[in-house]
């Protein structure tokens, strides 16, 4: 299941909640949402079946626009993306691409504290939405 570049957590909650509680705390910590997309609901307008899966695009341009001014093809990895879907097992998964990752892609220099306090954010974004209180 491990795709490069991305971080995935498996969520003690339903893939609703899940993303319920991702969208909440991304909210919580004055980061925009620019877009919530339903591929489930997508799919089942054309009749397709496809298992819950929801795409939240979110970010805060203060500290993202810094790392596109020195790297403007970072536009296409920011905003920042975390996808909630459910396996055909029935389990729900939080995957969400590693900021680390997408700074070696661009070559991005000189931006580790940037990056470092990006991926910690995430990090303790995607514990509040998989893990109890």
């Amino acid at each position: 299941m491990a795709a490069d570049g991305l971080i995935t957590i498996e969520s003690r909650f339903g893939p609703e909640e899940t993303m319920n509680r991702f969208e909440a705390e991304v909210r919580a910590r004055g980061m925009t949402v620019f877009a919530h997309i339903d591929h489930a609901a997508g799919a089942a307008a054309v009749g397709l079946p496809l298992r819950p899966t929801e795409l939240l695009i979110f970010g805060d341009a203060k500290t993202g626009t810094p790392l596109m001014q020195s790297t403007q093809m970072l536009g296409i990895d920011l905003p920042l993306k975390a996808l909630v879907w459910q396996d055909a097992s029935g389990a729900a998964w939080l995957s969400y691409n590693d900021p680390a990752f997408f700074a070696r892609r661009h070559g991005l220099d000189g931006t580790d504290t940037t990056v470092n306090a990006m991926a910690a954010a995430l990090e303790a974004i995607a514990s509040k939405a998989t893990t109890p209180p």
